[in-house]
């Protein structure tokens, strides 16, 4: 899947970078073009990948390149005024040749979390290619009012986007961890999990051609109809030797002797990593029960693959999850140590985690307006003066 990726604010923009150095790493030509877009400096001099002539400063006559604070409404309003700014970047992206926008931001703090949903309306108003968000929702140690911009721009960045890929930093914080080290660590966990869904399909030339292919119409397809995705993910590592099999042999073995025991193998395994991915670590905690659509990817080496080991790995989802739309294929990738599935889930409803995230955010506005009024009552009692004995200047 050929990808035009923008990085929307600080922790977008590290993505992206992120994507970047996956492509390089494992040739997989997922990122077609990378755009950041920032209203802080500092933050797009710190990339290391994207283009500095992809680099957009925002927001310079309003906050002269210092960011917006964590203030969302302010970030909204400078996307807004400099949308014209952004698209001179996306002018550049040669459109004919991706199937699909990922808007990259986090939406705990001020650029991404306000910028990006403004981002998403702009592009579905002009392009026919399907828009879709990765947002980042912060860790409940983070602060109110992190929380509270994550579940405004949540609710209007799900809104705008054709399918929402979210990945919950609470989920995967570890206590005693660096803040900087628990980041650094995070976006490694999300470049991993995204990369091999959208690299699933890509072919090497003289590579393994897959038995059941994924490529970009299936992940489009089971992004279709819009709302909130999670991906799962679970990896074994193998013994390489001897497993120079190919293609062909992948469709023998069970005809009894070591071959047949090989297979059985083969396909315990892969039914067993399905389910490890599917009620493991989600990028996004919840119930897959009523999942309206789910993609299963299959990779590793191709002797470690098999056909049953999909076909039974797809049934148990299907059964889990009550959806007729699981889709499932295999991704040979010859030198890889690990046979790995990936599961995208779409359409998911049952995520205490939202419920949680806007419940935390509605006592945070009361707070803050309390606060406010207080702060406001305050200030009068210090400088009340109740004789009148002073004459304002103006």
């Amino acid at each position: 899947m050929k990808l035009a990726m923008i990085g929307f604010g600080q922790a977008g923009g590290k993505i992206v970078d992120k994507f970047l150095e996956y492509d390089e790493r494992t040739d997989s030509g997922i990122v077609r073009s990378a755009v950041a877009v920032n209203t802080a400096k500092a933050d797009l001099l710190g990339l290391e990948r994207v283009p500095e002539k992809n680099r957009v400063l925002i927001g310079q006559a309003r906050v002269k390149g210092h960011g917006v604070g964590a203030d969302n409404e302010l970030g909204a309003e400078i996307a807004e005024e400099d949308i014209d700014e952004i698209q001179g970047a996306i002018d550049n992206i040669p459109v004919h040749e991706v199937d699909a926008f990922l808007i990259v931001a986090g939406l705990g703090g001020g650029t991404g979390s306000g910028g990006s949903p403004v981002l998403a309306k702009h592009l579905k108003r002009i392009y026919t290619e399907p828009v879709y968000g990765l947002g980042i929702l912060p860790g409940s140690d983070e602060g109110g009012i992190y929380t509270l911009n994550a579940a405004r721009s949540f609710q209007t960045f799900v809104r705008e986007v054709d399918n929402l890929l979210v990945f919950d930093n609470d989920a995967w914080r570890q206590t005693g961890e660096s803040m900087e080290g628990g980041y650094a660590e995070i976006n490694d966990e999300i470049v991993k999990r995204f990369g091999i869904l959208f690299g699933a399909g890509e072919v090497e030339k003289h590579g393994e051609v897959a038995e059941s292919v994924v490529d970009s119409s299936e992940i489009i397809n089971t992004l279709d109809g819009g709302g909130v995705s999670t991906v799962g993910y679970a990896a074994e590592e193998v013994d390489l030797e001897g497993s120079g099999g190919g293609l062909l042999s992948r469709f023998r073995g069970g005809d009894g002797g070591d071959d047949g025991l090989e297979t059985a193998n083969t396909t315990n395994r892969i039914t067993s990593l399905v389910r490890k991915a599917a009620l493991g670590r989600l990028t996004l905690p919840c119930e897959i029960e009523g999942a309206e659509r789910v993609l299963l990817v299959i990779s590793g080496p191709p002797r470690e693959l098999n056909r049953k080991g999909i076909e039974r790995g797809r049934k148990w989802l299907e059964e889990q999850t009550g959806s007729m739309e699981v889709r499932g294929g295999d991704y040979p990738v010859s030198d890889s140590k690990y046979v790995a599935a990936s599961i995208l889930v779409s359409g998911v409803h049952n995520v205490p985690r939202v419920k949680e995230l806007q419940q935390v955010a509605i006592e945070a506005q009361d707070n803050i307006d309390d606060l406010r009024s207080e702060s406001e009552e305050n200030l009068a009692e210090l400088v009340e003066d109740e004789e009148d004995e002073l004459d304002p200047l103006f």
